[in-house]
């Protein structure tokens, strides 16, 4: 199945497209949003500073066209500073998200014994794993995922939030509506569970084909 990998620039995007091929998909890199429009499936991946993100996504059109995406309720799924860019506002920059859904990117504020970045792996509890496709054979109270983060998703949301985690203090770690999803750790890094993950979306988007 066509699964655009959004290439706006920076991310890891090489990494989360082999993953996705692992996973049984057709992963390209998509450069414009003519491109990513073929797709049955869009991913989001992201690294770096969202400053430099927002400027490149509004530079080639992706901010509109990941909205669009999102609104129309087509497979989606956005990772680490894809799942933050699409929220209202960020910390890091002070500057505005996509605002597909509310709340905002806060940096972790903890006391010594939490180091920051939070980098490694960490528990991430799914809030409703009962019957949801996207969590088949993952474990839904308590499976093991790849973070590198400094800063984290604080909705007012709730029935947005799909996974918390433990750091310091409980965080958002996962947020899914409809045929979105997103999640602040890393798949592509987190061998069998990620794997499964992406297995799991592109099944999901496959069977509405």
């Amino acid at each position: 199945m066509g699964v655009a990998v959004v290439d706006y620039g920076m991310g890891n995007l090489h990494s989360v497209a082999r993953a996705l091929e692992k996973a049984g998909g057709a992963p390209f890199l998509a450069q414009t949003p003519a491109e990513a429009e073929r797709a049955a499936a869009v991913v989001f991946p992201g690294q770096g500073a969202i400053v430099e993100a927002m400027r490149r996504l509004k530079a080639t059109g992706f901010d509109g066209f990941l909205r669009d995406w999102i609104a129309a309720d087509r497979p989606f799924f956005g990772v680490c500073l894809g799942m933050q860019a699409l929220f209202e506002f960020s910390e890091e920059g002070d500057i505005a998200g996509l605002g597909v859904f509310k709340g905002s990117v806060r940096k972790f504020r903890l006391g010594p014994a939490y180091k920051v970045p939070h980098m490694g792996w960490n528990q991430v509890r799914f809030t409703r794993p009962e019957n949801d496709p996207l969590l088949a054979c993952v474990r839904g109270d308590g499976e093991a995922f790849y973070f590198v983060h400094s800063y984290y998703v604080d909705t007012p949301d709730a029935s947005l939030i799909w996974g918390t985690t433990e750091f310091g203090r409980p965080f958002t770690s996962a947020v899914k509506r409809g045929r979105c999803a997103a999640t602040q750790f890393h798949p592509e890094k987190s061998q069998a569970a990620g794997l499964r993950l992406y297995q799991n979306f592109l099944q999901s988007a496959a069977n509405l084909s």
